[in-house]
């Protein structure tokens, strides 16, 4: 009888703010149940999901929230991180 295991997939979603609700503006996608490269923002038109909502509600469990900070007056229109980064998490029975 082969063993059952759990592998992890991650994905990141990047919204627009702070809310569950938003739309998501980037994304990276990486699966630990194939030994298949990730997945980014740029290489399907859509992202996986419209909102960290919609994930959750397929069975991503949220396990990082983004840190909320004021904004920097002066740095408006200076490129930088995406500031509202989720991070999700799905458990995967597979065989081994």
């Amino acid at each position: 009888m082969p063993e059952t295991q759990l592998r992890q997939k991650l994905l990141f979603l990047y919204l627009g703010n702070s809310s569950l609700e938003s739309e998501v503006v980037g994304w990276s996608y990486y699966d630990g149940t194939t030994d298949e490269m990730f997945e980014a923002a740029g290489e399907d038109a859509e992202p996986p999901y419209n909102s960290v909502l919609d994930a959750m509600r397929d069975g991503w469990r949220v396990i990082q929230v983004p840190f909320i900070k004021a904004p920097q007056v002066g740095r408006e229109y200076e490129n930088d991180y995406l500031d509202f980064e989720f991070v999700l998490e799905k458990m995967e029975v597979i065989d081994g």
